[in-house]
């Protein structure tokens, strides 16, 4: 059985080919607002469906809805607002109901946007909602406050599917539902990541095949963290995972090409809405999933599931401890499955992680496969030379 976009239809905002010339001409005439690498890659999510049932960026009314109850309508779950901001200036400059262009940074028209509405919303209240933090530290905070004043909502047409390093794994939602379909696939588990797989990420992603059909490794390519390792050294681990410890028939490794927002419980939520526009029927939820520094409660993540009907969400989250290498039970386990103590784990954060390979040491095999941590080996001794 495929499973049903968020929303009952999946969303395809491209002008159709035959139209394209055309509406390139018309847009080079009209009023134009220009959008960073950030907004266009929220635009991409809106033209492919990613974002499934958004035709456009929300409007007042939809942005509200979602920041105070979480939904978009009675029935729609939706937790973080996709927003097209531009400052005072600009905004009077463009009426309602007019179109606009919408240019890239590379100084392309990407597409339009039929101005429905412009409206304001206190920085304060959007980063706390979403948040859950007003701190200016947290990255997805910082960005809130640098947003322009006025918001415009309205349905958007879209010229260029962007394209993105590794392009040839950048699968729209039509097409992974295509790949499911054709594997008969259906169960589909979706493993969400934005860093190098480890032996943990292995075994939570092993036991989730163990009840599934298939496997969706889908690395988030959008904007990161500057500190965040780069997207290039990243793909070569999942490939290097994927060809070597994986049954091919049961796996397929595609990217997201979604912003990061680091909005932990919130961005859980989204990460479940966006795999279930891609075809998926479950999702694996870990401890702290979309986390950033200390901002949200060990599994936060996992119990904002509680607050929304599962008729609603139509997507099965799988929940999963914080899980480690035992010593003395010689395998992957967790503290569900673990009678020892911490002495007996062997656990490494990020920090500890890039301290060793800095130092060049190498990386516990109970922690990394080998291929893995060659690879960021490398890429730290390219990085310092």
């Amino acid at each position: 059985m495929t499973i049903e976009p968020h929303g009952g239809k999946l969303v395809n905002r491209y002008v159709q080919l035959e139209e394209k010339e055309e509406k390139i001409a018309e847009a080079k005439k009209l009023k134009a607002l220009y959008i960073d690498e950030y907004l266009s890659f929220d635009l991409d999510g809106i033209a492919k469906g990613i974002f499934s049932p958004l035709n456009g960026f929300m409007g007042e009314e939809e942005t509200l809805n979602c920041l105070h109850y979480m939904y978009l309508k009675k029935g729609v779950p939706w937790t973080i607002p996709i927003l097209l901001d531009t400052s005072s200036e600009n905004s009077e400059k463009i009426e309602i109901g007019e179109k606009v262009a919408l240019i890239s940074n590379s100084n392309n028209i990407v597409g339009t946007i039929t101005v429905r509405e412009k409206f304001s919303i206190d920085k304060t209240l959007l980063a706390e909602k979403v948040y859950g933090t007003k701190d200016i530290a947290h990255p997805g905070v910082k960005r809130t406050y640098s947003l322009g004043e006025i918001f415009i909502g309205g349905e958007v047409e879209v010229f260029e599917k962007k394209t993105i390093e590794f392009e040839e794994y950048n699968l729209p939602p039509k097409v992974t539902r295509a790949i499911f379909k054709e594997r008969n696939w259906k169960r589909i588990v979706a493993f969400q990541t934005r860093n190098p797989i480890h032996r943990a990420h292995e075994y939570l992603t092993k036991c989730a095949l163990e009840i599934c059909d298939g496997l969706l490794i889908h690395p988030l390519m959008g904007t990161t963290k500057l500190d965040d390792i780069p997207g290039e050294v990243r793909m070569k681990c999942y490939r290097a995972l994927v060809e070597n410890y994986y049954p091919q028939n049961r796996v397929l490794l595609s990217l997201m090409p979604v912003n990061m927002r680091y909005a932990g419980p919130k961005e859980a939520i989204m990460h479940a809405i966006i795999r279930k526009n891609y075809g998926c029927t479950h999702i694996i939820i870990g401890r702290d999933h979309a986390g950033v520094g200390n901002y949200y409660g060990t599994y936060d993540a996992q119990r904002i599931f509680d607050q929304f009907d599962p008729n609603e969400l139509k997507i099965t989250p799988l929940f999963f401890e914080n899980t480690f290498y035992c010593k003395t039970c010689g395998n992957m386990a967790s503290t569900k499955t673990c009678p020892h103590d911490e002495s007996h784990h062997i656990i490494l954060s990020g920090t500890k992680v890039r301290e060793m390979l800095s130092k060049g040491e190498k990386l516990p095999l109970e922690f990394t496969r080998k291929e893995v941590a060659e690879i960021l080996t490398s890429w730290i001794k390219e990085s310092r030379s």
